[in-house]
């Protein structure tokens, strides 16, 4: 099938008046759906009126976003950002309120005995060390653990029972 003159000003006609790609396929004849899409597309015609609505636009009403509800042993800090919405042919700023979320320490809970890291730095592990990273990586004061490990561990008996724990724990713990 070609695109004819007739054919092409038909498909003009039939995209402005809103009827939907299936629809013109369907009058045009031996055209299916998507070259009817891949034409539009060439012809760069703007974007197909809606059969039967209205020429505005409704404008929806939006709903405030819930939070999920917070632990209460974590405070809430309030900040305010400036958000640039459009309505319309109108540019609206407005200030919303939003959270921020404190960083939480995960320390171990209850009389645990930590064993004093030996901070090695990544050249100097071996096969028989820790390799626990301690700290952020892109600081200064990253280090690894360095205590002595077994033969069939990459960490020392205490990180092993942090990253081994049985499945009943880990259960429990959820």
């Amino acid at each position: 099938m070609n695109w004819t003159d007739e054919r092409v000003e038909k498909l003009k006609k039939l995209w402005s008046e809103g009827l939907s790609a299936s629809q013109i396929a369907a009058q045009l004849g031996g055209v299916s759906r998507n070259a009817v899409i891949g034409k539009v597309h060439r012809l760069c015609l703007p974007g197909r009126a809606k059969a039967g609505g209205s020429t505005t636009t409704a404008t929806r009403t939006k709903r405030p976003a819930t939070s999920a509800p917070r632990a209460p042993n974590y405070a809430a800090r309030v900040a305010t950002r400036t958000v640039t919405r459009t309505t319309g042919a109108t540019v609206m700023k407005e200030e919303m309120e939003i959270d921020a979320v404190e960083d939480q320490n995960d320390a171990p809970v209850g009389n645990v005995v930590v064993p004093m890291s030996r901070r090695l730095a990544l050249t100097q592990l071996t096969d028989r060390t820790c390799k626990w990273p301690i700290g952020d990586p892109m600081k200064d004061e990253f280090h690894f653990c360095g205590n002595d490990s077994p033969d069939t561990s990459p960490y020392c008996t205490f990180h092993a029972k942090l990253a081994y724990q049985p499945s009943a724990e880990r259960r429990r713990a959820r």
